[in-house]
C-alpha cells in the first residue's frame, strides 16, 4: 500500500543507487540500435553545485532519459576537468593554512603529488552532486582531462599541431596575472566598473615645433583657433607612457594635418634623455573622443598593440611578472638612446626591443601604482597636466586573483586559431552542426571570423606540460617524449646534448576542445568512437561558445577526418532570480541548489528548471515555483492512492484499443495527443513546452477530469465497464508515468515499482519504453462528446468564480429550447455535470430574468443566481478590482514609456514589465466581462 506522502529524502538516494546498480546508465551494446551521445560539460574539480550546472545537467538528464527510453543506445559520457589555475590555486591556500611550506619551497615534483593527493580526496564532489540531481551519466567510462588516456590525446594533438605549424612559439600581448605570475584568458577576466581618472597631459613637440590647432562646430565655423607647441593626450594608465612608441590620430581629423609626420616628447623621466616618438595616422583613433589622439603603448594595451603591429611601432615591456617596474638590463640613458636611434629607422630584433629598459631608475622596481603617482606627479610639477577627470572607467580583474590584469608581452605558445577556425565555419553554415537557438549562430560566426591567435600556455605546474625541450642555444624539439626529443636533438646538434623541458602547462581549454574524440579513446580507434563519434547534442552556456564550442568544433574537424563534434549546440537561457535580476554573490541572490532539493526534492526543482526553460527568454527561478512543482508531485501521488484504493492495477494483455466507453476512449486519445506533444518538443529543444505538455496531461486532464469522470463507473457501472475502466486508468496512467519519467525521475520510477500490481513489472521505468501511440487511438467522437462536457463545466465555474458564488450553493442549470439530441447528451452526463459544477438540477425552461447567460459549443445556458449573491456588493468588489489594476495599468504604461528606462534597463527587467502589463490587461477584460455579467443580474 502507497505511503500517505512521497519522501524524496529517504527516496531519492535509494532509486539511484537501484538506477546505477541495474547497468542503466550505460548504453544498450545492441549493435543495431541507434547511437545517442551527449558529452557533459566537464566541470571543475574543484567546483561544487551552482544553479548553472543545475539546469545544464537537468536539459540533458532530460535528453538522455527521453532517448533511452525511445531505445535508443544511449551514452552520457561523464568527467571532469582539471581546472589548472583554480585547482593550484586550491592547494596553494591549503599549504598556507597546514603553515606547510610553500609550493616553491616544496618543488615542482613533490607539489604536483599533494595536488594528485587533493584530487583523489575530493575531486569527485561535485559529480556525487550530480548524482543527486538524478545525473543518469555512464559512471563507468568517467574520464578525467589528465588521466593517462587523455593526457596521450593532448600530448598528441599539440605535437601534430606543431608539425603541421598550427603550433607556435611568439612573444605577444596576453592577460598577465600579476599575482598568479601566468597569462590567462579572456574568460578568466571579469571587467568590473571602478571610480577612475582620467588625465590629459601635453607632449611637447619635438624642437619646439608649433602649429596652427584649429577646431570647428558641426557646421564648419571655427570655435577654437590657437598656437600650440603640443599635442594633447588623455590616458587612464600614466605609468605606461615611459613604453610609448607612437602618437596617432585618425586620418581624417584636420586638427593634427600639420604636425603628423613629426615628433612629440614624451614629457617624463630625465629631460635630457626624453625619448622623441613619431606622431601617425591610423583608423583607430576617434576623432570625437578626448582630443581626438591617443598615445600607442603596444607592449601594454591590446588596440596599441594592433596599431602598433600595423605601423611597424616597437613594442616595448615596461614591467616585470609581479606587474612592478623592471629594474632589469642596460643603463636607461643607454637605452632611451637606443630606442631613439630605433624611433627614426634603425634595425632592430624583436629579442633586442624586448630586452631594452625605458624605466628610468627614479621609476624602478616601483609597484605600476606606486610608479602611476609618481609619473604623474613629476609631470604636474613640470606644468604638463592640463587636466585630470575624475570618471567611472572599465577594469580588468583576474577573477580568481582579484588583482588587476596587466596586458604583457611575453613568450607564450599559440594556436593558429584562423586557419583551424575556417573549416569549422564552413560546417555551419553548411548545417552539419546547427546551433538552437538559432540566434547564436551570429555569435559563434562573429568570434570565428574575427579570430586572433590562441595563447595555450600557462605558467603554472597543474597541468598538461608543453612537451618541448630546449637545447644549449635556446633551440626547442616538440615531441612525444623526452626520449624522441633526444633523439632529434642528437639528429641536430651530432651529438648528446642537455636539454630542460619547457616549464609551462597547457591551458586547460586545450584540452577541453578535444573532449568529444578523447574521453571515446581517440587516438586509439575504439569501438566507444566508432559507434558514439560525432556525438549527438551539445548542451552548454552562451558564454563558452568561443572558448569551447568553438575550439572542439577546430580540433574535431582536424582531428577526426572532417567529421563535426556534435550535430545540435542547445545553448542553455541565464538564470535569474525571480525578480530578473542576474544572480551573484554581492547581491545575495543566489541559489544553493543542494539546499533546495534537500527541502523540496530533485524532482521540483527539476521540473521547476525545465518548465521555464524557453528558446531565446532568460530563466526567471523562485522558490514559490519550486514549492508548486512539489505539489504537482503530490498530485500525482495521491492520484495513484486514489487508483490503488479503487482497484486499479495493471491488467495484463489489455491494449487500449480494446476501450468501448467513451470516456476511456477519452483518455487514450489525450494520451496519444501528450505523447506526440512532449517527443515533438523534445525533438526541437522546447523543453517548456514538452514539461508543460505533460504537466497538463497529468494535472488537469489525468486528475482533475479523467478520474473525476470515471468516478460513477466505479460507483454503478457493470462489471465489464469497472473492469476496463481500471485497466484503462491503470494503462493511462502508467503513460503518465513515461511521459514525465525524464523530467522528474525519482518520484515516477517509485510510482512504477510500487503500481506494478501482482504481476510487476519487465523493467524499471528508466528503461521502459516511451509511448508508442499514434493518431489511430484518437476517437474523435468521444473526444468531442468529453471534451465538450469538461468546457460546459469550465464555463460554469468561471461564473460562480466571477461572481463570487459560494462554493456550497447548488445552482439550477437552464437550457432553453435545447433539442432531443442536446437533452440526451445531458441525460448522459447528468451526475458529473452535477457533481462537477455543482448543480442541483437541469431545467429545460426559460430561465428566470436576470440569469447569467452562457454559450457553449453554439448551446445557450442560462444560471439564475437570485438569492445566492449580494449583487451590490459583488459590483462594488468588482469595481475595486477594476481600480486597483487600472492604477497598475497607469504605472506601467508609464515606465514604458520613459525611453530612457526601456534603453537602459536591462532587457529581462524591460521584457518583465511588458509582460505585466500584458497579464493585468487580461485580467481587466475578464474584470470588465463578469461586471457586464453582473449588471444584467442586477
Amino acid at each position: 500500500m502507497l505511503e500517505k506522502n512521497f519522501d524524496p529524502s529517504e527516496a531519492e538516494a535509494r532509486i539511484y543507487a537501484r538506477w546505477e546498480d541495474s547497468g542503466a546508465f550505460q548504453p544498450d551494446p545492441d549493435p543495431d540500435k541507434e547511437p545517442y551521445c551527449i558529452v557533459i560539460p566537464p566541470p571543475n574539480v574543484t567546483g561544487s553545485l551552482h544553479i548553472g550546472h543545475a539546469l545544464n545537467n537537468t536539459l540533458q538528464d532530460i535528453l538522455i532519459r527521453f532517448e533511452r527510453m525511445r531505445g535508443k543506445a544511449v551514452l552520457w559520457q561523464a568527467g571532469t576537468d582539471h581546472a589548472g589555475i583554480a585547482t593550484q590555486m586550491v592547494v596553494e591556500r591549503q599549504l598556507q593554512e597546514n603553515q606547510e611550506p610553500s609550493r616553491r619551497d616544496l618543488g615542482r615534483e613533490e607539489f604536483l603529488k599533494r595536488v594528485w593527493a587533493w584530487k583523489e580526496k575530493s575531486g569527485d564532489t561535485i559529480l556525487n552532486q550530480l548524482r543527486r540531481l538524478g545525473a543518469s551519466c555512464d559512471w563507468t567510462r568517467t574520464r578525467f582531462t589528465m588521466d593517462e588516456g587523455l593526457s596521450n590525446a593532448v600530448l598528441k594533438v599539440f605535437v601534430d599541431l606543431h608539425k603541421k605549424g598550427l603550433i607556435y612559439r611568439d612573444k605577444r600581448l596576453v592577460n598577465w596575472d600579476p599575482k598568479f605570475q601566468t597569462a590567462i584568458s579572456d574568460l578568466e577576466v571579469e571587467n568590473l566598473e571602478v571610480d577612475g581618472h582620467m588625465w590629459h597631459f601635453k607632449y611637447p613637440l619635438a624642437g619646439g615645433a608649433t602649429y596652427a590647432y584649429v577646431e570647428k562646430d558641426a557646421d564648419g565655423n571655427v570655435v577654437v583657433e590657437e598656437t600650440r607647441d603640443y599635442i594633447s593626450i588623455a590616458t587612464t594608465r600614466p605609468e605606461t607612457m615611459l613604453g610609448d612608441g607612437a602618437v596617432a590620430v585618425h586620418p581624417s581629423d584636420e586638427r593634427y594635418a600639420p604636425i603628423v609626420g613629426t615628433l612629440c616628447e614624451i614629457p617624463v623621466g630625465p629631460k635630457e634623455h626624453r625619448r622623441l616618438i613619431p606622431i601617425i595616422t591610423d583608423e583607430y583613433p576617434d576623432k570625437d573622443f578626448g582630443s581626438g589622439a591617443v598615445k600607442i603603448t603596444g607592449g601594454h594595451d591590446f588596440n596599441d598593440y594592433q596599431v602598433a603591429a600595423r605601423n611597424n611601432i616597437p613594442k616595448y615591456r615596461l614591467m616585470d611578472e609581479h606587474a612592478a617596474m623592471r629594474s632589469d638590463g642596460q643603463p636607461y640613458a643607454e637605452a632611451a638612446a637606443r630606442a631613439q636611434e630605433i624611433a627614426k629607422g634603425a634595425d632592430a630584433t624583436a629579442a633586442e626591443i624586448d630586452a631594452l629598459n625605458l624605466v628610468p631608475e627614479d621609476y624602478r622596481g616601483l609597484d605600476r601604482f606606486e610608479a602611476r603617482k609618481k609619473v604623474v606627479a613629476d609631470i604636474d610639477a613640470e606644468g604638463g597636466m592640463i587636466e585630470v577627470e575624475d570618471k567611472k572607467i572599465m577594469q580588468p580583474f583576474g577573477d580568481r586573483s582579484g588583482v588587476v590584469i596587466e596586458p604583457m608581452l611575453t613568450d607564450q605558445w599559440f594556436v593558429d586559431a584562423e586557419t583551424l577556425a575556417k573549416p569549422a565555419i564552413q560546417a555551419v553554415e553548411d548545417g552539419r552542426t546547427k546551433f538552437v537557438p538559432e540566434a547564436w549562430t551570429k555569435t559563434y560566426y562573429k568570434w570565428m571570423t574575427n579570430i586572433q591567435p590562441w595563447c595555450v600556455s600557462r605558467q603554472l605546474w597543474w597541468g598538461h606540460r608543453i612537451p618541448a625541450w630546449y637545447g644549449p642555444d635556446g633551440r626547442f624539439f616538440v615531441e612525444m617524449s623526452e626520449v624522441d626529443a633526444r633523439a632529434a636533438a642528437k639528429a641536430h646538434y651530432g651529438d648528446d646534448v642537455d636539454l630542460v623541458q619547457d616549464e609551462d602547462v597547457l591551458d586547460t581549454w586545450f584540452s577541453s576542445a578535444l573532449w568529444p574524440f578523447s574521453t571515446l579513446g581517440w587516438p586509439e580507434k575504439t569501438p566507444e568512437l566508432e559507434r558514439f563519434y560525432p556525438t549527438s547534442t551539445l548542451v552548454t552556456a552562451f558564454d563558452i561558445i568561443f572558448f569551447w564550442v568553438a575550439r572542439m568544433m577546430m580540433q574535431g574537424l582536424e582531428f577526426m577526418d572532417g567529421e563535426v563534434p556534435f550535430k545540435d549546440v542547445y545553448i542553455t537561457p541565464l538564470v535569474l532570480d525571480e525578480k530578473g535580476q542576474k544572480m551573484s554573490k554581492t547581491k545575495g541572490n543566489t541559489v544553493d541548489p543542494l539546499e533546495v532539493i534537500d527541502v523540496y526534492g530533485a524532482d521540483a526543482m527539476r521540473f521547476t528548471m525545465a518548465s521555464q526553460t524557453t528558446q531565446g527568454r532568460n530563466l526567471r527561478f523562485s522558490i514559490q515555483r519550486v514549492e508548486g512543482n512539489r505539489n504537482f508531485g503530490t498530485k500525482i501521488w495521491n492520484a495513484a492512492r486514489f487508483a490503488e484504493m479503487n482497484g486499479v492495477t495493471p491488467t495484463a494483455g489489455w491494449t487500449p484499443e480494446q476501450a468501448t466507453l467513451p470516456v476511456n476512449r477519452w483518455i487514450v486519445g489525450e494520451v496519444a495527443k501528450t505523447a506526440q506533444a512532449v517527443t515533438r518538443e523534445l525533438e526541437a529543444f522546447r523543453f517548456n513546452d514538452a514539461a508543460n505538455a505533460g504537466y497538463r496531461y497529468a494535472w488537469n486532464t489525468y486528475c482533475d477530469w479523467y478520474l473525476e469522470l470515471i468516478k460513477p463507473v466505479f460507483a454503478e457501472g457493470s462489471a465489464a465497464e469497472q473492469a476496463e475502466t481500471r485497466a484503462c486508468a491503470a494503462w493511462a496512467f502508467d503513460q503518465l508515468l513515461k511521459i514525465l519519467h525524464p523530467f522528474i525521475p525519482f518520484i515516477t520510477e517509485e510510482l512504477w515499482d510500487k503500481t506494478a500490481g501482482e504481476a510487476g513489472r519487465d523493467s524499471l521505468l528508466i528503461v521502459a519504453p516511451w509511448p508508442d501511440v499514434g493518431d489511430e487511438l484518437i476517437d474523435a467522437a468521444s473526444a468531442d462528446d468529453i471534451d465538450r462536457l469538461v468546457r460546459l463545466i469550465t464555463e460554469i465555474r468561471s461564473v460562480r468564480a466571477e461572481m463570487n458564488v459560494p462554493p456550497g450553493e447548488k445552482l439550477t442549470l437552464h437550457v432553453a429550447g435545447a433539442d432531443q439530441a442536446a437533452k440526451a447528451w445531458l441525460a448522459r452526463h447528468d451526475e458529473p455535470l452535477k457533481r462537477l459544477a455543482r448543480l442541483q438540477a437541469c431545467s429545460f425552461d426559460e430561465a428566470p430574468k436576470g440569469a447569467v447567460q452562457i454559450v457553449a459549443d453554439s448551446v445557450a445556458y442560462a444560471l439564475p443566481l437570485g438569492g445566492a449573491i449580494d449583487v451590490k456588493a459583488e459590483l462594488a468588489r468588482l469595481d475595486k478590482d477594476i481600480a486597483k489594476v487600472d492604477g497598475e495599468i497607469s504605472r506601467l504604461v508609464k515606465k514604458l514609456s520613459n525611453a530612457k528606462f526601456v534603453a537602459n534597463a536591462p532587457d529581462d527587467v524591460v521584457a518583465g514589465e511588458r509582460e505585466k502589463q500584458a497579464e493585468y490587461e487580461a485580467q481587466r477584460a475578464k474584470l470588465d466581462e463578469a461586471r457586464a455579467r453582473l449588471a444584467d443580474v442586477g
